[in-house]
């Protein structure tokens, strides 16, 4: 679903025209749309409408209260990768117990917070992890839900950064690893064997990569099943990517299409889950930046914006490329611009080389910019981070306030020898 669309020349987000938003909140500011969230999230429940599926939406793409809110609210479970999450699922009224906890270095409060707190499995990444759960299970007189996260040594062919099912990755275990946990699991009192999980990576645009992972799942499961290690569960991570150029990614209904044609090719007796993130919110949110100044150099134009690296960091992260337009479509005549910001860093872009017909004071947005946006910002040069909106309909509604300057440095101390 496209929410963001130009009506009479101005860009809107649902029933909105986005200048209203940038008058009321200022600017840089995030803005979503519930439509757009709804939307892609139902796609997915539609998708595996017929088979024995939870779709648990991954916290990290995007973790305002609001947006999982609005999951909660559609009756999502979720992926979560730290205990600040876990108290974020459950501020914003979703079920723990629901709820899978994944993640390669957990502290013992987190795994005390996740067993305390119900979920429905703590998807583990190793041997010594399985120990330190089993020791704070038995300290709690708890059973332990688990699940170990396998390594299939599959090419996500995605950004390596974002790549995690190769075997020179941080993440997971090899098959021959998870059997020896598996052995160890199963003779626990204080361990419950949920399943199995599997995650290769993010922004796949391929569906062979995260079929050959599952066909190799399957095929492990079955030895466990040969070795009387019986599973009830089968844990697909997410990880489909959108389209932020050119990038020819597979629908939601191709994708899970797909996947249930394994499932039932195979005869695999497991639920599933599905952590989709970047697929629900990416596309359903944009950045707002007001051009503060118009830099012309020997070789380049600068639209110089007040965002910056600190509030968008994919561009120069990742190398991402994320669309870039007008809020007013505007008679004044394109040029080529490195559209930059404020911070004292060279990699402080969005965009190099884009056509844009712009000029001071005007506003500006980045498209795909839902996931990994605001929750990767910071206060790299003590700038605010920036304000978050949601937009329903006709309305809107600041989600996440501005940062201001005593916020930022009320939490520092000046230790009184250096007065």
């Amino acid at each position: 679903m496209n929410a963001f669309l130009y009506r009479d020349g101005l860009l809107h987000a649902e029933d909105v025209p986005l200048d209203q938003i940038a008058n009321a909140v200022g600017t840089p500011s995030y803005v979503y749309s519930r439509a757009a969230l709804e939307q892609h999230w139902n796609e997915f429940k539609q998708g595996f409408s017929e088979y024995d599926a939870s779709i648990r939406y991954s916290v990290k793409s995007n973790s305002n209260l609001a947006v999982l809110a609005l999951m909660a609210r559609l009756g999502s479970g979720f992926d979560i990768v730290s205990g600040g999450e876990l108290e974020r699922v459950i501020r914003a009224g979703g079920k723990p117990e629901a709820t899978v906890f994944s993640g390669v270095a957990k502290s013992a409060d987190e795994i005390k917070f996740a067993l305390e707190s119900g979920v429905f499995s703590i998807n583990l990444e190793s041997q010594s992890e399985l120990m330190r759960i089993l020791e704070i299970a038995k300290s709690l007189d708890r059973r332990a839900p688990i699940s170990v996260r396998v390594n299939p040594d599959i090419d996500a062919n995605t950004h390596p950064y974002i790549s995690t099912g190769l075997r020179e990755a941080k993440f997971g275990v090899s098959f021959e690893e998870a059997l020896d946990i598996y052995r160890i699991a199963v003779q626990q009192s204080h361990l419950k064997v949920v399943g199995i999980a599997v995650h290769i990576g993010s922004q796949m645009t391929l569906l062979g990569p995260i079929i050959d992972a599952l066909e190799s799942v399957i095929d492990f499961t079955e030895r466990l099943d040969a070795e009387g290690i019986k599973l009830g569960h089968l844990d697909l991570g997410g990880g489909l990517g959108v389209r932020y150029k050119d990038e020819q990614p597979p629908t939601i209904s191709e994708y899970c299409d797909a996947i249930l044609e394994v499932l039932t090719r195979r005869g695999c007796p497991l639920s599933i889950s599905i952590e989709p993130g970047r697929a629900i919110t990416a596309n359903a949110g944009i950045f707002l930046s007001r051009v503060e100044y118009i830099k012309t150099t020997e070789s380049k134009n600068f639209a110089l914006v007040d965002g910056a690296m600190n509030d968008l960091i994919r561009p120069v992260l990742y190398d991402a490329w994320m669309d870039i337009v007008p809020i007013q479509q505007s008679p004044v005549e394109s040029r080529i611009f490195d559209v930059v910001g404020p911070v004292c860093e060279t990699g402080d872009f969005f965009g190099k080389d884009r056509k844009l017909a712009i000029d001071e004071g005007h506003l500006i947005a980045v498209l795909g910019a839902g996931a990994y946006g605001a929750v990767m910002s910071s206060n790299y040069n003590t700038r605010p981070k920036p304000v978050e909106v949601l937009v329903d309909g006709d309305q809107f509604f600041e989600v996440n306030t501005r940062e201001n300057i005593d916020q930022m440095l009320d939490s520092e101390h000046i230790p009184s020898q250096f007065l």
